[in-house]
């Protein structure tokens, strides 16, 4: 993804490098790290209706909208306290938006009526984005446009958020308990559906199990990092999102499942469209409300950036109860590479990247992540692996790697690496003593997968 993220795969618009030509999926292909069902020379998700629109109404004029979702305890204090109500109030709202996933003031109940009209007639809205249309995969995935209104704007624009029922392996051998084994078989939380399109109201699901899964969240709508290889790159930077709209991606998923906090085994990756550390304040912003009110821990949040080496110093002075994981997306073993890859080498290289990475104190057992994409003829080399493995050691950091075959996008001329070639880079690796992981693509067949994610229509 930037999920991209898993990739760094956001950025904005430029030349694609020479290289072959975009081979078609290979729908029989018999490999573990590819999904047989995906169909072939697919430009396009499915066809869009206009489907159903959660969206709150807003009225056609009169005053901007402001929106309780992204305010905080102080914040709503602050509120509440501007209408004449008693501090304790912001307690109700609070479980109210955050908890209970009320996304209408009038459903508000703990408030009395007359307090729900007041706070409607001074502007006040929930403002919480909206799952405005939900894509489907054959392996349990799902792919939601999101609906963001501009900070309570009449406007309004989309990003994406992504569903992976049991995740994508991504967290094993993080040094964490979100690093969970996948199990054999099919989970109950992870049946086959039929891809395509619902009109977003919420699947209905058994509670006798404990479910486990993986909320991939965007942090800008479009990216201005301009990976070469990800799909993301193509809208360019449009703007950044909101405290309140980057963790209102997780609720809204959270209450689309029926998601028990504290229960079930949720971890987050800020791994979507964006690079979360060039909208740093926002997604700060966003993982403390994400703790403190929702109550997720953040050692199940992994937080991947492209190497924006200010932003991974302010990152390593976080206090530990409020800082996710630090994943990075190298996707190169040298320089000369990773700059035709990812133009942010040239202002940052892997050495000053490394050098900042080592300024993040670690939690014990605590893994960096180092993700790095394979594409065919240019990093999956086993002379790349080798080259990888010596700059691992070199850095003396307690890290691992997570390898993930390129994602295939529409008007991006790299290649799929073959499966031989990825477990040859893989054993290469482990021979070195690296500790190394293949990520499973989730949602190859509706562009979910990691560096696939681009708005098809704007809600």
């Amino acid at each position: 993804m930037k999920h991209s993220n898993g990739t760094s795969g956001c950025g904005g618009e430029g030349p694609a490098p020479r290289r072959p030509t975009l081979l078609p999926l290979w729908a029989t292909l018999k490999c573990s790290i590819l999904n047989p069902a995906v169909a072939e020379d697919k430009s396009q998700l499915v066809q869009l209706d206009a489907g159903k629109r959660a969206q709150e109404a807003r009225p056609a004029s009169g005053p901007r909208r402001k929106p309780l979702f992204g305010l905080d305890a102080e914040a709503l204090a602050a509120a509440m306290a501007e209408l004449g109500e008693p501090v304790w109030r912001r307690t109700q709202i609070s479980q109210a938006i955050y908890s209970q996933g009320v996304d209408s003031i009038l459903q508000i109940t703990t408030l009395s009526k007359a307090l729900r009209e007041k706070l409607l007639g001074h502007g006040w809205e929930v403002g919480r984005p909206t799952i405005a249309q939900v894509f489907q995969s054959v392996d349990g995935t799902e792919r939601y446009l999101v609906t963001c209104a501009g900070n309570g704007s009449a406007g309004s624009e989309t990003v994406e958020t992504v569903w992976m029922p049991d995740g994508d392996e991504g967290e094993a051998g993080d040094g964490t308990d979100s690093g969970y084994p996948e199990p054999p078989g099919v989970s109950s939380s992870s049946q086959t559906t039929q891809a395509g399109l619902t009109d977003g109201s919420p699947s209905p699901r058994g509670r006798t199990d404990r479910l486990r899964a993986t909320i991939c969240v965007s942090s800008q709508v479009g990216c201005a990092v301009n990976c070469q290889f990800c799909l993301t790159a193509k809208l360019g930077l449009k703007r950044n999102l909101t405290a309140g709209e980057i963790a209102g991606q997780v609720v809204a998923v959270l209450n689309r499942h029926g998601v028990e906090v504290g229960r079930d085994r949720l971890n987050l990756v800020f791994m979507g469209m964006g690079e979360p550390f060039l909208n740093y304040d926002n997604f700060m912003g966003a993982v403390r409300l994400l703790v403190r009110e929702v109550g997720l821990s953040p050692q199940r949040m992994t937080v991947s950036t492209s190497g924006i080496v200010p932003g991974i110093e302010r990152f390593a002075a976080e206090p530990g109860e409020f800082r996710p994981k630090l994943a990075i997306s190298l996707n190169a073993s040298n320089n000369s590479i990773r700059e035709e890859l990812m133009p942010i080498n040239k202002k940052w290289n892997i050495q000053s990247l490394l050098d900042a990475v080592k300024k993040v104190k670690l939690r014990p057992r605590e893994r960096i992540t180092f993700e790095y994409v394979l594409l065919a003829g240019v990093t999956d080399n086993t002379l790349h692996a080798k080259e990888l493995g010596r700059l691992m050691r070199k850095s003396g950091l307690p890290a691992k790697v997570n390898l993930i075959a390129w994602n295939p996008g529409p008007g991006i001329a790299y290649a799929m690496p073959t499966p031989e070639a990825v477990e040859r880079f893989k054993f290469a690796l482990v021979n070195q003593g690296i500790p190394t992981y293949l990520r499973r693509p989730r949602g190859r067949d509706i562009y979910a997968a990691c560096g696939q994610l681009k708005r098809t229509v704007e809600a």
